[in-house]
């Protein structure tokens, strides 16, 4: 019985037919429904001869398939135009009317393998999806993992280069801890979502606490616009300690964020760096900052002045 049910759910959401023995056992319960329908609307209204024979054609179509429901069809045609349950002779109303009926199951038909036909290619792209999601995550699972081995190496290298000046090394090794940290941290957010001073704070340690500020209340950030901020701050930091206020040693950076409504604003603050004389062509880097905050209905705006960079990102929050 459990597998009966199982068979006609199936059949019911489109995944696969009944079997050919069960559909025309079906559509014959259908017509026979139907037809005890009809005896029982007869004893009201004598000239009702097609209308409940169309319940029985959208099921057995549904559940059978096209070639159960033309089936279906004709067979009901043929009890409505044959069989009398009052005195009402067959007339050329009811000509018309099997003709209106005809044509009513033919366009029923249509539609339900139509909808059949769309639901099954929908069903194929969710699933080639799904497939697609789990390979991009193994991918970057495996890609994530190479870059710590690698960073790890790196890691190990230079500790065995600087082991006899432990100064240096000691000035880098908290550094690319904190790197490693922040390579960690995007990694986990991809799922999950984390605070914002939690990416600053990871982004922003290599280069010591006294050289930043941070000035806003605690928010959470789901994990796309998290993943997001990660990368703009991580080029920005990275344009610091290149040539902004981290590559100097007065250098000092200011990072403030405010919600309003369910928009984020956030200002990015250098001061004390080099003055930046000369911009060159767009890169990587630049295309990041400007179309990272899209999908947010957000912007980013770098000005750079003789004081440092000022850059301001504004976005929406969605809903987590």
């Amino acid at each position: 019985m459990a597998r009966l049910i199982d068979e006609f759910r199936q059949g019911w959401q489109g995944t696969s037919r009944l079997s050919p023995l069960l559909s025309i056992g079906f559509a014959a319960a259908c017509i026979a429904v139907s037809t005890a329908a009809r005896w029982g609307l007869s004893l009201v209204r004598p000239d009702v001869y097609f209308t409940p024979y169309f319940p029985a054609v959208f099921f057995a179509t549904a559940l059978g398939g096209f070639r159960i429901g033309i089936a279906t069809a004709i067979l009901g045609g043929l009890f409505g135009m044959t069989l009398n349950f009052g005195d009402a002779p067959t007339d050329f109303a009811r000509l018309a009317l099997s003709t209106i009926y005809l044509i009513v199951c033919g366009l029923t038909i249509w539609g339900i393998e139509h909808y059949r036909t769309v639901a099954l290619n929908q069903r194929e792209i969710a699933r080639r999806l799904i497939l697609e999601e789990a390979y991009r995550k193994l991918v970057v699972d495996e890609l994530q993992h190479r870059l710590k081995n690698k960073l790890s190496t790196i890691h190990a290298v230079l500790h065995q280069v600087l082991q006899d000046q432990p100064q240096i090394w000691a000035r880098i090794d908290h550094r690319m801890r904190a790197l490693s940290a922040t390579d960690d941290l995007i990694a986990k957010v991809d799922g999950r979502g984390c605070d914002i001073k939690d990416l600053l704070l990871s982004e922003l340690g290599p280069y010591g606490h006294v050289r930043f500020n941070l000035n806003g209340e605690r928010l959470f950030l789901p994990a796309k616009l998290a993943v997001s901020l990660a990368l703009i701050f991580h080029e920005l930091a990275t344009n610091a300690g290149k040539y902004g206020a981290f590559s100097s040693a007065r250098g000092l950076l200011q990072v403030s964020w405010s919600v309003t409504d369910d928009r984020l604003n956030i200002a990015w603050d250098e001061t004390e760096g080099p003055s930046v004389s000369a911009i060159g062509a767009a890169g990587f880097g630049s295309k990041l900052l400007k179309t990272a905050l899209g999908p947010f209905e957000g912007k980013t705006e770098m000005t750079f002045l003789k004081t440092g960079v000022h850059c301001t990102m504004q976005c929406r929050i969605p809903a987590s």
